[in-house]
C-alpha cells in the first residue's frame, strides 16, 4: 500500500530495528518501546486488520510468533511475562492500518502497560450466554 508506513519499514524504504524476516513475516523493535524489547510482528502482505486475514496468511503470520517471543525470552533473562496484543480497528486502538502484532516483554508489575479485564461473571445468565455462543458459532465459517 503506497501511503503504509509499514510497507515502507518492509520495503527498507524507512528504516528499522530488525528482529526476524522470512518470505511472509517482518519483525522489527517497536519505536516507542514501552518496555526494552517492545516487538512488532507484520505480515509482509498488506491487510488492514485480523478481519482480512485468510487463512494461508493466518498461519504463516501467527506461527511466527512462538519463535519470536522465544527469542525476547532468551535476550532478556530477567524476563518475567510477554504480553501478545492485536488491536484491531480503531475503537480497540489500532493506530497503524497494517495488521501487526505487539510482543511486549514484562520485566515487573511496575513496567509503563497495563490492560484490565472487569470481572463481569454471573452477569448474563446461563441461556443469554447459550445464545451469544450459538449467535457467533452460526456463523463460523
Amino acid at each position: 500500500m503506497e501511503n503504509c508506513i509499514f510497507c515502507k519499514i518492509i520495503a527498507k524504504e524507512i528504516p528499522s530495528y530488525p528482529i526476524y524476516e522470512d518470505e511472509d513475516v517482518y519483525a522489527f523493535l517497536d519505536i516507542s518501546q514501552t518496555t526494552p524489547g517492545h516487538t512488532l510482528l507484520v505480515p509482509k502482505k498488506h491487510v488492514s486488520d485480523i478481519f482480512d486475514y485468510d487463512e494461508t496468511l493466518a498461519s504463516a503470520t501467527f506461527s511466527r510468533l512462538p519463535k519470536v517471543a522465544r527469542a525476547i525470552e532468551s535476550a532478556f533473562p530477567e524476563l518475567a511475562g510477554l504480553n501478545i496484543i492485536n488491536n484491531n480497528k480503531e475503537l480497540a486502538y489500532q493506530t497503524v492500518f497494517h495488521s501487526h502484532i505487539h510482543l511486549v516483554p514484562r520485566f515487573t508489575k511496575a513496567d509503563d502497560f497495563a490492560i484490565h479485564f472487569g470481572n463481569h461473571t454471573g452477569k448474563a445468565t446461563a441461556q443469554e450466554m447459550t445464545d451469544l455462543a450459538q449467535k457467533i458459532a452460526e456463523q463460523v465459517k
